[in-house]
């Protein structure tokens, strides 16, 4: 699979059928940003990150909230093997959809 580092953006936002506007705007990236990113400007980490989790992983961002990552936080560093059968409950029942 290819990385962020290896991917075209304008690859993946043509094959997802976006403009610049809609495909940047998702993760709070202007237009003429993007564009500069499609151009070949390096790609800032955070801004890679949301890329995958929006574009390829397909998380609703607006939808995250931070209670939920502390959660999550919680989980893993106190219960991690609830946290790994909770994760690999969650993958299987995204398979069956």
């Amino acid at each position: 699979m290819k990385t962020l580092n290896d991917l075209d953006v304008r690859e993946l936002r043509r094959k997802l059928g976006l403009n610049q506007s809609l495909f940047w705007s998702s993760i709070g990236v202007t237009q003429s940003g993007g564009s500069r990113y499609e151009s070949g400007r390096a790609i800032p980490r955070p801004v890679q990150a949301l890329l995958r989790l929006v574009h390829i992983e397909h998380v609703d961002i607006d939808k995250i909230r931070k209670d939920d990552y502390e959660v999550i936080e919680y989980l893993r560093a106190h219960n991690a093997e609830l946290y790994r059968t909770l994760k690999k409950e969650a993958k299987a029942k995204k398979k069956e959809k």
